[in-house]
Order: structure tokens, then C-alpha cells, then sequence
């Protein structure tokens, strides 16, 4: 199991002045998995997140994304993985194309691989019509489904979601997760924040955070059977109580 950690965390800490957002952290990601990363608002998840994404330092701890350390190679790290946001992280005032014409870019994919990419991505996803459109006139659906793709539009190793189904029906939210669940069976890692706790079911493994640390770290199932809860909503209330 050793060789399949994709992400290694040991007594990470961050503090911003004499606040602790996130209190010696220590947990493994292993490659394919979906794991899920949960806590309610303020519990120091996006911190964390930050931090694995190469966006922030650590006060201190060790941290490897990747196969790469946090402190010294944070760009190789940047390049191996994929970023969405609850906002989407799509330019409103682009069409579609140009949109993943401008993260292939970024990527460093070439035009002709770009192309070839973008149209098996448009075929999968109904969206061939809709090529030429602004992302701003899109509907929530259809600009989530394509931030997300674009999101792996490079084949990363590890794609971090945070918070991504924020504010959309239970309806999309579900086919969103079978888009979850088609890269991961392609290999690829997927870190997930969420306080949708119906979600959390969704995950192979979850971890729990209260007041920055993690409380709990399992799967769905042994979670539920340790707190004795008949779902992942009663687990939650029993930690964060």
C-alpha cells in the first residue's frame, strides 16, 4: 500500500497569528480513491485544501502531493494536479471552447491534442451545440459538469474539489458524481470537500474535521457502525456536537 500513497500528510499545522486553523493533521490519500474531506464552515478544511494545492505554506509538518515535498517543489505539484472551485473557476464573458482552449493553454497541451481532446470532451458531455456560447448563459448544470472537465482536461494525478455542488438540485448533483466516479476508475485521486453529508456516502474513506483537527477518518460503513448512526448525517452531529 506504501507505493499507492498519492498524498501524505504528517502533523501539518497552520496557524495565522495565535489562531490554529489546521492542528497537527495526519492522513494518507491513496491513488484512485475518492476521499472525501469533511467539517462544517470554519473547521479548517479549505485550509488545508490550500495548502495540498501548493497554494499555501505550512507553519510546519511534512506534506507530499504527488511524489512531491510541499515546501520545495510546489510547481511540479501544480502541474500534477486539477483544481475546481464552488465557483466554478470558469471565465463567464468566454464561450465554451474558448474556455478549454484557455486551460489547455495553461497546461501546456498542444493545439492539435487540444482539439482532438475537445471534441470527444463536448461529444461526452451534450455540449457540441452549445461550443460557441457564453459560459454565462449556460445553466448551473451544464457549467459544473464543464468545470470539472476541464478541471482533468490534462489527465492529472489528483484533482481536488472543493465544495463543488454547492447551491445545485440533488439531481445534478448525482450525475455530477457519476463524473466523480468515471475519472476515478480511470485512476485518477479524487480529494473532495463537501458538508453535504449524503455525499460523504458517496466516498471511499472520509475524514472529519472539528475546530482544525480531524476527529474522525474511516469509511462511510465503519464510521457509521463505530458512532452506531443509520447514516453519515448522524456520524456528523455525534462528532461536531
Amino acid at each position: 500500500m506504501e507505493n499507492d500513497k498519492i498524498i501524505t500528510v504528517q502533523n501539518l499545522v497552520k496557524k495565522f497569528g495565535s489562531f490554529t486553523a489546521n492542528d497537527n493533521l495526519t492522513f494518507d490519500v491513496y491513488r484512485g480513491e475518492i476521499f472525501g474531506f469533511l467539517g462544517a464552515n470554519g473547521a479548517g478544511k479549505t485550509t488545508a485544501l490550500r495548502i495540498l494545492c501548493g497554494l499555501s505554506s505550512p507553519t510546519s509538518g511534512e506534506v507530499k502531493v504527488a511524489g512531491f515535498d510541499i515546501y520545495r517543489e510546489t510547481e511540479k505539484i501544480k502541474k500534477n494536479i486539477g483544481y475546481m472551485s464552488q465557483k466554478f473557476s470558469l471565465y463567464e464573458d468566454l464561450t465554451v471552447s474558448e474556455n478549454i482552449q484557455f486551460y489547455a493553454g495553461i497546461y501546456g497541451i498542444s493545439p492539435k491534442k487540444r482539439k482532438e481532446k475537445e471534441a470527444l470532451l463536448l461529444q461526452k458531455l451534450e455540449m457540441t451545440g452549445a461550443r460557441h456560447k457564453l459560459i454565462a448563459g449556460l445553466p448551473l448544470g451544464w457549467k459544473q459538469k464543464l468545470a470539472f472537465s476541464v478541471a482533468v482536461f490534462h489527465d492529472p494525478k489528483i484533482v481536488f474539489l472543493d465544495e463543488p455542488t454547492g447551491g445545485v438540485d440533488p439531481v445534478t448533483r448525482r450525475k455530477f458524481w457519476d463524473l466523480i466516479y468515471e475519472v476515478a476508475s480511470n485512476g485518477i485521486t479524487v480529494f473532495v470537500t463537501t458538508h453535504y453529508m449524503d455525499e460523504a456516502e458517496y466516498c471511499d474513506r472520509v475524514s472529519i474535521m472539528d475546530a482544525g483537527k480531524i476527529e474522525a477518518l474511516d469509511s462511510p460503513a465503519n464510521l457509521k457502525k463505530t458512532y452506531n448512526a443509520k447514516n453519515m448525517d448522524e456520524v456528523f452531529i455525534q462528532i461536531a456536537r
